[in-house]
Parts: structure tokens; sequence; C-alpha cells
């Protein structure tokens, strides 16, 4: 699944697949994929600056990236030393609270004080610094349940006179990293495509050239034309894509990136995803992982080695294979279904897996049955009904469970789940099981 722009692309990639027959229903592959972006545990690591002693903020500067000055805190103490040691002499400061999720500004907090970002006196900073620590934001990206804020980021108020948008990702198409550009920002991508379609422009980089001094000057044109300073805003724009290749970024994203009054480019606010598969090589990087930022069910999924991701539907879905599994929510909804997770046990998984993945599943209040769909090659279909029988000992199962087993060793599995006296309702190939799941959870 490609890392997409923005959500409003994503239905033209569903135009696609169905153009060539890849899936049945793409129903569900909308909101999968936008989880994928913004909560991809196995796609990747979000941090922004600010986070883990303002490493997003460092790493930028490393660089020379123009960044606002800033230092994190976690608790209200380290407020006052932070506005007298970094901030002398200023009269506001901005408060971030620092969460693995967008929309922070217009989001409350479950003690009812409302607003993950303020702009505030230096001498009022403690007293709302003090209202965000510890407590539990809620935004438009957390769901009801909302995010820890076990930091807030103190940095210097800017004197800006635009704000812009600017993102670096990967394109499908082009095979290679986009620029992305927008005159207007400060908003979220998709409203800014809804809005302003006419002023977002794509800037492809051949991954051969690399950026050139070209393709950073179109994107300086798209962003602001008339920067009063232009050969450095292009010299910033290469900083940035030498940041996103060299630290294995699937997403680097500033909003606003900033022109401030006296003409230069500043990263206002920025979120970098970055590519887990590259964390044996990023390893200062992926020491920050924030564990209580995560979904809970993602990261044990990870630990067991596992890839889910939740979703908001009622059926639980195991499968083997990421195209069997995005081919079984589709036919899920097909069915008239929602899907409650994407989750790919692997071609490899053991015993213990399995039970790791039941465990996983039933800890969603929201799941009402669950269907097990396994195509044996390499996975043993006996091994996937031990795993079952295991998993309904040691979780007690209280839903429904439908399974459909096919290839390697399926009579030999088939005749594990019959012996072992469950109450679990087989099918005879996908269609037969995406019925009955549906059904079942009704």
């Amino acid at each position: 699944l490609m890392p997409f722009v923005s959500q409003p692309d994503i239905p033209n990639y569903i135009d696609h697949c169905t153009s060539v027959g890849q899936y049945h229903c793409l129903g569900c592959l909308d909101h999968l994929a936008w989880s994928m972006l913004f909560h991809g545990l196995r796609n990747g690591r979000w941090f922004e600056p600010g986070e883990e002693k303002d490493m997003g903020a460092n790493l930028m500067s490393k660089y020379g990236v123009n960044v606002p000055k800033g230092v994190a805190v976690s608790s209200v103490p380290e407020v006052k030393l932070a506005i007298k040691d970094t901030f002398p002499g200023e009269e506001e400061v901005v408060i971030k609270s620092q969460v693995l999720a967008g929309g922070r500004g217009l989001g409350t907090f479950k003690n009812g004080f409302k607003g993950g970002v303020h702009i505030v006196k230096t001498e009022k900073a403690e007293d709302i610094a003090g209202k965000m620590l510890g407590q539990t934001l809620v935004t438009k990206q957390t769901g009801p349940e909302g995010k820890p804020v076990n930091k807030v980021y103190l940095c210097q108020k800017l004197s800006l006179a635009n704000e812009m948008y600017f993102a670096i990702t990967l394109d499908r198409v082009t095979a290679g990293p986009v620029i992305i550009a927008c005159k207007k920002g400060g908003t979220s991508i998709e409203d800014l495509a809804e809005k302003y379609p006419d002023m977002i422009i794509k800037v492809p980089i051949d991954i051969y050239k690399g950026i050139t001094d070209e393709d950073a000057a179109k994107v300086v044109n798209g962003l602001a034309p008339s920067l009063a300073d232009r050969n450095t805003s292009i010299d910033q724009v290469k900083k940035l894509y030498k940041l996103f290749c060299e630290t294995d970024c699937t997403l680097l994203e500033i909003n606003p990136i900033a022109e401030t009054t006296d003409g230069q480019l500043v990263a206002a606010d920025a979120k970098l995803n970055f590519d887990d598969n590259a964390a044996y090589r990023q390893k200062e990087i992926f020491a920050l992982r924030d564990k209580s930022q995560e979904d809970p069910r993602e990261v044990a999924a990870a630990e067991a080695d596992l890839n889910y991701i939740g979703l908001d539907g009622e059926i639980g879905c195991m499968v083997n294979g990421a195209g069997l599994a995005m081919a079984t929510m589709d036919i899920i909804k097909l069915h008239g279904g929602t899907p409650a997770n994407f989750l790919d046990v692997g071609g490899n998984a053991s015993e213990g897996q399995v039970v790791e993945a039941f465990k996983i599943l039933t800890s969603d209040e929201k799941v009402k049955a669950i269907l097990v769909n396994i195509f044996g090659g390499i996975m043993k279909c006996d091994v996937i009904a031990n795993g079952i029988v295991n998993a309904a000992k040691q979780v007690q199962l209280k839903v429904p469970v439908v399974v459909r087993l096919e290839g390697t060793n399926v009579d030999l599995g088939k005749g594990i789940l019959k012996e072992s006296g469950m109450s679990i309702i087989t099918a005879e190939d996908l269609d037969d099981a995406a019925e009955k799941v549906v059904k079942a959870a009704v």
C-alpha cells in the first residue's frame, strides 16, 4: 500500500485498483490507508519537534534547517527554568502538547481544558503548562480515548508574514520522492486540497539525480515566489530533502513552513515518519519511541512481530499475508460488515504468535466476531489450528469465531479444531466465511 500524500488522493488509488480488478470491494481501503499513514506503527515512526528532548528540532537543525528555538519540559518546575534560560526577555512563548497526533490546537483535554497549543505571556506559561502536563488530550486523530501529554514543548513565537504547507513523501506513480507545496498552510492538507486545489503543486524528484536547483526553485515558486532571500530558501528546500533521504523518512511534513517578516523560511511545526525497516541504521531516532503515544494493541503486535492496524469496525480479522488480508477486509465490507483491524500474522507464524494475535483481537471491545482466514503455503494450517485452540483456553473467547483454512496440512488443521470441542464456525471458502462472520456479528 503506497504512503498516500493526502486523503483526497486515496479515492484516486481506489479507482485505479478497481479498474485493474485488484479487489472485490474497496470501501474499507480509504480508512485503512489513512490509518496506516497516521498510525502506521509497522509503516514507520512519528515524532514531532520537541518530543523526547526536542530531538525533532535538533535533527532539523543538524541539517541546517531553520527552526524556532525551543525546549521540551516534562514538569511545571522545568517551565520556569526553561523560560529563564531559553527565552530571556521574551514577552510570549508558544506551548505545544507533545502527542503523536494532529489537530492538537483544536483538541480538548479530558480535564476540560481546551486547546493543545497556546500562545501565552511568559508569566502565564507555568499555569498553562500545568493544565496540560499529565492530562489526556483528545483530537480528531486520537479517537475518544485521547493521548497522554507527558511533555510540552516551549518554543519561540515567530513574527510571520505568511504560513505555507510543505511535505516530502513517497510516490508510487513516479517510484520516488515527491515534494508537495502549497501557498496556504497552517491547516490540514485535506482542508487545503479541498479549498485551494489549484495552489497545490507536486515536484517529483529523480532518485538518481537527487534534488536539483531547478527542482528546489519550483518548490519555492509554489510556496512564495516573492521571498526576499530566494537563494537561501532554495538551499533550505535542498536541506530538507537531504534530511528526508539520509534519515529514511517516508514522510516529512512541515505545516506551517513559514515566511518570516525578514523573508526567511522557517519550519514552524513538523511531523516526520520513518521507515521501520531502517531501524537498524537509524538507532538514535528509533530509540526515542514513546509507546505511551501508540495504540497498545499495535505495540503488543509489534512486540510479537505481527502486522496490526486498528480500525473502527466490529469484525476482527486474522489473516496470513497482506494481500489476502486486504481481500478479506474487502469481502467483509462487500457482505455488509466492517473490519475492526488489519492483522497479518505473516507466512511463518508460531503457535505463540497466533495466541498473541487472539489476545490483541479480543482486547478490542468493539469486536463482535472474529474471522480467521488462512491460506497455507509456508504457513501450516495445523499450526494455526493449535494456536486457535490454545488461545481459546487462555483468553476465554466470548465472541463467535469463523475459520476458513486452505492449503498445507488443511485436513490436519480441521481435525484439530473438530476434536477440540470448541464452538467454531467453519467455512468452505472466503465468500462463505465472510457471509458467516457478518451474520455472527449481528
